[in-house]
């Protein structure tokens, strides 16, 4: 799916304190207040790279998807099996959902 695809957007979460393995709160309605799934995210690391895993295993420090820091991850898959976790202290996510 490209961006030209994509039609409005669901909002925005900042994740911060990623020591433990964390999901993402994948928004249900969008700004109206409509009932809506989001079928992208635009997920970018601040301060420290992350490790991600969507396939059920909650990520370590050292074993997951690296996403390095500034680095944008177009996720289209099941966002509620998304799971982050730091590669050192201080990480910082900001996700911006889109349907």
């Amino acid at each position: 799916m490209g961006l030209k695809a994509t039609t409005a957007c669901l909002g925005y979460q900042q994740i911060v304190g990623l020591a433990a393995s964390t999901a993402l709160t994948v928004p249900a309605r969008d700004l109206n207040g409509m009932t809506a799934e989001p079928t992208l995210a635009v997920i970018v690391a601040e301060n420290q790279g992350v490790r991600w895993r969507d396939d059920g295993v909650a990520p370590t420090a050292s074993v997951g998807m690296p996403l390095a820091i500034g680095v944008p991850l177009m996720y289209d898959g099941d966002m509620t099996v998304l799971r982050f976790i730091e590669q050192a202290a201080t990480a910082t996510l900001n996700i911006t959902y889109y349907y």
